[in-house]
């Protein structure tokens, strides 16, 4: 714990700078104590009524009233669920039909989340309203932003196509996080030191000024995480940090944020046999001299301005930008570079009145990714050097109407895309381009039963184009020796998806249940494959015609005095109607075939009991019943079934907090994710039987 003492001290002398600091930066007088006091208790209407403007770009995308199966975690869920894991393993515990895991074995590092059985590329994934899935390969790696669910308000998961969102299409679904609001949060921070299993430490510290009387507002956060990773050689080094601040006047709030991350590791990719693995579970196959290391940064600044009682507008520009590289162990030891650099704006108008609440909204971005590798122990003379550019206009329409009980809801987007791509200048072959458009349409009704109880009905239909990866084959550098067998950009086709959704809402005092019935079609699915290509990327194909259908629920319960229970579970059936494994000597073409990841069941229930009202116990599980780990229905090639318990602790005292958790306490053996290659099935393992400890001290 000697690296935990060191970076607590480091962050306690930050926590006493921010604390000086933010003050001296807004020029209050010496009395600032009684200021701030006098402020918090004649000001809670301006407050409330700045906090309302400065979500008008979060609502814009979010549309929480529309008739769609969605979730939102508040930011008191999040710190129910979290000790430093990333944000998907975070969500598996609080929402429906969703799964994650990590290669490490452990809770930080790569992680990665499926929805309904459908992987991350295909889930729209925001901040802010800021699109933040890479254009090219339309992919999030939480793990460049280490630590960033400490500074999120909240995170609403949209279930299905969902509404328009900003950035890549929402398919499967979509992630809107909030992050920690200025004008609304109180004056303090907050320390935080952690220690736990495999060699696990994180510590942080953030501060939060509240609305000060001159109106300024101001927030920061920094963050540092090791772990030695359950998985042999799958160490991870992380460090984060957080910047916002805002002006918030009568009508007007200009709001700067800054994000930056950056994480190391050693690379635990590949899966395992199930052979090995009963000798070891712990085994990685690759090499501790393959290692990774990104960082990734966001800038934003965003103007709100009130226009009147019934109306706002809010633009936003934003710059989001990644470097780092990877070491692969091929033929020789070759290191990959990946740059990439993006300029967006958007924009949100949003009227409110009589019922009638419209919101319109932009986006615009331009973006440039550099790939480019060398060979061991040449690392002046680049193996390739390549760039993919992408260009992406939308813009959507949103309208609710309410007569009565009844709320008709309409929403279409409009979106172009480009992708260029420019060889390496020795590749031999020309540049090429490929561009698509499409309209997005969805429309539903939400009818109010009673006060508590509403129905909602909605259908929506979504295209999105397939992700570089897709488009190349897998391989990340084109020349003479592969184009010919990559083929034309247009050989994977864009997908659609037509999602119905049918679903109620029942919410009191004591009681919260959201249930629905969903079936999805899709035309032309990229499906995955289960292989991978040559340095670890899944590899995909269209499937002409495929469907996801079932029924999810969502349910708190408060009606027992000291306890607080909630659960959510989901039941699928999920068919391919003819799928063609291409991947051996002879074609094989099968029908009716279930797809890969995707289990027919999967729950999660929690019980919290609150002994006193500082100390609180809480026990939790999770079951996911048996799933493919190819697109042919054949159960020798199946992720097993796996249930999963975790307890907690939680004791507070005055302002601060100590938390006990035990993880996995039946040791399960069972396996987070995997796929199959060669008559082979390979696996991630889920972590073993631990615990961690995490202090919050408030300052």
């Amino acid at each position: 714990m000697n690296g935990v003492a060191v970076l607590t001290r480091r962050l306690r002398v930050l926590t006493l700078a921010i604390a000086a600091f933010l003050p001296a930066i807004t020029s209050l007088p010496s009395a600032l104590g009684a200021q701030v006091t006098t402020h918090d208790t004649t000001s809670r209407a301006d407050s409330t009524s700045a906090r309302k403007l400065e979500r008008v770009m979060i609502s814009a995308v979010r549309e929480s009233a529309a008739p769609i199966s969605q979730k939102t975690v508040t930011q008191k869920e999040i710190q129910q669920h979290y000790f430093g894991q990333d944000i998907p393993l975070v969500l598996q515990s609080t929402t429906p039909s969703l799964t994650s895991y990590a290669e490490t074995g452990n809770y930080w590092g790569y992680s990665y989340i499926r929805l309904r059985g459908i992987d991350q590329s295909r889930i729209n994934i925001t901040i802010d309203g800021i699109p933040l899935n890479d254009p090219e390969d339309q992919v999030l790696y939480f793990a460049d932003f280490p630590d960033l669910a400490n500074s999120l308000q909240s995170i609403q998961v949209q279930r299905g196509v969902g509404t328009s969102s900003n950035g890549t299409a929402s398919y499967a679904g979509s992630i809107n996080m909030e992050t920690t609001s200025l004008a609304g949060a109180p004056r303090g921070g907050t320390l935080q030191v952690q220690g736990g299993s495999f060699g696990s430490r994180r510590a942080s510290v953030d501060y939060n000024t509240g609305q000060l009387p001159n109106h300024f507002a101001f927030y920061g956060r920094v963050s540092g995480l090791h772990t030695d990773g359950y998985r042999y050689h799958s160490g991870v080094e992380g460090a984060s940090g957080f910047l916002s601040g805002g002006y918030f006047g009568d009508r007007d709030i200009l709001k700067f944020t800054a994000i930056a991350g950056l994480m190391r590791d050693t690379m635990a990719y590949l899966a395992v046999p199930e052979a090995d693995l009963a000798v070891d579970r712990r085994i990685n196959p690759l090499s501790p001299r393959e290692r990774d290391g990104f960082g990734e940064r966001l800038l934003s600044l965003a103007y709100t301005h009130l226009l009147s009682g019934n109306s706002s507008m809010s633009t936003t520009l934003y710059r989001l930008s990644a470097t780092g590289d990877y070491d692969v162990l091929l033929d020789s030891l070759e290191t990959l570079h990946l740059d990439f650099v993006s300029y967006g704006v958007m924009s949100a108008w949003s009227y409110h009145r009589d019922g009638v609440k419209l919101d319109l909204g932009v986006n615009a971005d331009t973006y440039a990714r550099d790939h480019y590798a060398y060979m061991h122990p040449d690392l002046v003379n680049a193996l390739y050097f390549n760039t993919g550019h992408k260009q992406d206009q939308a813009g959507f329409a949103k309208l609710a109407y309410t007569v009565g009980r009844a709320t008709l809801f309409g929403d279409v987007q409009a979106r172009h895309a480009t992708f260029r791509y420019a060889p390496d200048k020795d590749a031999d072959i020309p540049g090429s381009s490929i561009s698509w458009t499409f309209l997005n349409p969805k429309a539903g009704l939400t009818y109010q039963l009673t006060r508590p109880l509403s129905v909602y009905a909605s259908y929506g239909a979504t295209t999105r184009e397939p992700a570089r990866t897709d488009m190349f084959a897998g391989f990340d550098n084109l020349d003479t020796s592969n184009v010919a067998f990559v083929g034309q950009f247009n050989r994977v086709k864009p997908e659609t998806v037509h999602d119905i959704e049918i679903g109620t809402n029942y919410r009191n005092a004591t009681l919260e249940l959201q249930a629905n019935l969903y079936s999805m079609d899709f035309q032309n699915e990229i499906a995955p494959i289960g292989a991978l290509s040559y340095i670890g990327n899944p590899l995909s194909k269209n499937v002409a015609s495929s469907y996801r259908r079932g029924i999810e629920a969502d349910v708190t319960y408060r009606g027992i005095p000291r306890w607080l229970l909630s659960a959510n579970a989901s039941e699928s059936m999920n068919r391919i109607r003819e799928y063609t494994d291409s991947t051996g000597d002879v074609p094989v073409t099968y029908h009716n075939v279930e797809p890969l990841l995707t289990p027919r069941f999967q729950s999660f229930a929690r019980a919290q009991y609150s002994v006193t009202s500082s100390l609180d116990l809480a026990v939790q599980g999770r079951y996911q019943s048996v799933a493919f780990l190819q697109n042919t229905s054949d159960r020798r090639y199946v992720l097993p079934a796996a249930f999963d318990m975790d307890a907690s602790i939680g004791w507070k005292i005055g302002s601060n907090e100590l938390l006990l958790r035990a993880n996995n306490l039946t040791d399960s053996k069972k396996y987070g994710s995997g796929y199959a290659s060669d008559g082979v099935s390979y696996y991630y393992v889920l972590p073993p039987r631990n615990f961690f400890v995490t202090l919050k001290i408030g300052i």
